[in-house]
C-alpha cells in the first residue's frame, strides 16, 4: 500500500468505510427482517392451531389434517398423551413436543430443536383445549427463521452491498481525482520551474494560483515563495562562486607573476622585499579564506556557546588589545563612548562582528573613528563611524552583499575582502538583530541593534 497513489489510498479507504457502513446497515436490516419473518410464522402457526381447535369443538376433527402450507405441521394430543390427529406423515407419528402452556394461559410459543423425525429447529405453538375427559393439546409447527432470514434475502443483501461499495468506490475515485487535479498541476509546474532554475534558466515563472482561497492556493503561494528563495539562493551562490574565484585568482596571479619574474632573473632579484610583498598577498588570501569559513558556518547555522555578556566590556577589551599595534595607528583620532550594554550571544561571533566593523572603519577613515555603545529601551546599540568617504544612499544595502566593494574602495585599494560587512550582518541576524548604514554628518556610520538581555 506504500506504493499506492494518494488517490488510490483514499479510494480504498472510502470503499472500506462504505463496506463497514453496509455491514452495519445489513445487520440492522437482517435483524428487522428476522423479527418480521418470525412474527409472520408465529401468526401462521397460531392461525393453523386455532383452525384445528374449531374442528375439535365442532366434532369434525379428521384423523389426517390438511393445512394450507406444505411446511406446516399439526398434531393433536389427548389428555392421555395419545396422538388423535395430525398432518401426514410427521403429525401422525410419535408425539412431537411435550410443551404445555402455563397453568393460567391457554396458549404458548417456543422454539424447539431436535424434535422426533424432524430436522432443524421449529416454532412450536401449543393451545390447550378443554375436554370432558381432560385437556387436549394442539401443536402447530413452522420452520424457525435462520439468522440470515433466507437464501434470497441474504443474496439480495450481499449483491446490494457490493453494488453500493462499487458505486461508492467509482464515485470516490472520480471525485478525489478532480480534487487532486490542482495538486498535480502544482506539482508539475513546480517540477518544470525548479528544473529550469537549477539549469540556470531562471525566467521568473511562478505557479498559477487557483481561484479559490483555500488550502490549495496556500500551497501554491508557499511553493512560489520556495521557488523565489531557490532562485535567490542559486543566484547568490553563482555570484558568490564567481566573486570568490576572482578574488582568489587575483592575488595568486600577482604572486605568480612576481615569482616568475624573480626566477628569470634570480641574481637581480631583491629577495627580502619580494618575500614581504608575497607575504602581504598571502595575508590577504588568509583573510579571505577565514572570512569564507565564517560565512560558511553562519550559513550552516553552526551552534555557538551563548551567554550573557556586556557588549561595552567586549568593545573596550578589543580596543585595549589593539592599542600600540599597527592595526590601531597612534595618529588616528579614536573616540569611544560606552555604557552598560548587556546582550545574550556568542562572545566569539560578537567579537568578530566588532573587529570587522572597526577594521572597515580604520581602512576607510581619513583622521577619525568614533565608537558608541549604549542601550535604547529593550535594545543595545553599537555604532562605528569614520570620517572617510560617505556611502551613497542607494548603495547602503549593497555594501552588505558578498564581495561588494564600492568604486572609492577599489580606487584606494584598502585591502578588504568584500566580506566584512556581510559577516557583520549575518552575525547580527544570528543574534536576532539588525545591521544598517545610518545617516551621519560626515563619512559613514554602521549601526548594529541587538536585543537587550
Amino acid at each position: 500500500m506504500g506504493s499506492w497513489s494518494v488517490r488510490t489510498r483514499l479510494t480504498v479507504i472510502g470503499c472500506l468505510v462504505m463496506a463497514l457502513l453496509c455491514v452495519v446497515i445489513s445487520a440492522l436490516g437482517t435483524a428487522l427482517g428476522y423479527g418480521h419473518e418470525t412474527r409472520e410464522r408465529v401468526d401462521q402457526a397460531e392461525a393453523t392451531a386455532l383452525k384445528t381447535v374449531r374442528l375439535i369443538r365442532s366434532g369434525e376433527l379428521p384423523r389426517e389434517i390438511v393445512t394450507s402450507s406444505r411446511s406446516s405441521i399439526v398434531q393433536v394430543v389427548d389428555a392421555q398423551g395419545r396422538v388423535q390427529a395430525g398432518t401426514a406423515p410427521q403429525g401422525l407419528g410419535p408425539r412431537l413436543s411435550t410443551q404445555r402452556p402455563p397453568a393460567d394461559e391457554t396458549a404458548g410459543t417456543e422454539v424447539e430443536c431436535d424434535l422426533p423425525g424432524l430436522h432443524g429447529c421449529k416454532i412450536v405453538v401449543v393451545i390447550r383445549v378443554y375436554r370432558p375427559g381432560g385437556d387436549w393439546y394442539v401443536y402447530s409447527l413452522e420452520d424457525a427463521v435462520p439468522w440470515y432470514v433466507g437464501d434470497l434475502f441474504l443474496a439480495q443483501m450481499i449483491l446490494a452491498s457490493l453494488a453500493i461499495v462499487a458505486l461508492a468506490g467509482a464515485g470516490a475515485y472520480q471525485v478525489i481525482g478532480r480534487a487532486l487535479r490542482p495538486v498535480e498541476e502544482i506539482r508539475a509546474q513546480t517540477g518544470q520551474i525548479s528544473a529550469a532554475v537549477l539549469a540556470g534558466r531562471s525566467t521568473g515563472h511562478r505557479i498559477t494560483l487557483p481561484p479559490q482561497h483555500d488550502e490549495l492556493r496556500a500551497l501554491a503561494v508557499t511553493s512560489n515563495e520556495m521557488i523565489a528563495h531557490l532562485e535567490t539562493s542559486l543566484l547568490r551562490e553563482r555570484e558568490f562562486t564567481s566573486s570568490t574565484s576572482h578574488d582568489l585568482r587575483t592575488p595568486l596571479a600577482a604572486m605568480r607573476v612576481e615569482l616568475d619574474e624573480a626566477l628569470l632573473h634570480p641574481d637581480d632579484t631583491d629577495w627580502p622585499p619580494l618575500a614581504r610583498r608575497l607575504l602581504t598577498s598571502v595575508d590577504r588570501l588568509q583573510q579571505l579564506v577565514e572570512d569564507l569559513l565564517v560565512l560558511a558556518r553562519l550559513d550552516a547555522g553552526a551552534a555557538q556557546d551563548q551567554q550573557v555578556l556586556d557588549l561595552a566590556d567586549l568593545v573596550q577589551g578589543e580596543i585595549t588589545r589593539l592599542r600600540g599595534t599597527d592595526a590601531l595607528p597612534d595618529e588616528l583620532d579614536l573616540e569611544v563612548r560606552t555604557g552598560p550594554a548587556p546582550v545574550h550571544g556568542s562572545r566569539i561571533q560578537l567579537t568578530r562582528l566588532f573587529d570587522n566593523l572597526l577594521d572597515n572603519a580604520l581602512r576607510h577613515a581619513d583622521h577619525r573613528v568614533g565608537i558608541d555603545v549604549r542601550t535604547e529601551a529593550d535594545q543595545v546599540v553599537l555604532q562605528v563611524a569614520n570620517d572617510g568617504d560617505a556611502i551613497p544612499e542607494d548603495k547602503r544595502e549593497a555594501v552588505f552583499e558578498r564581495f561588494t566593494r564600492l568604486d572609492a574602495s577599489r580606487t584606494k585599494d584598502t585591502g578588504g575582502s568584500g566580506l566584512g560587512l556581510t559577516i557583520v550582518r549575518d552575525i547580527a541576524h544570528a543574534h536576532h538583530g539588525t545591521a544598517h548604514i545610518t545617516p551621519s554628518p560626515e563619512g559613514t556610520r554602521v549601526t548594529i541593534r541587538l536585543p537587550r538581555a
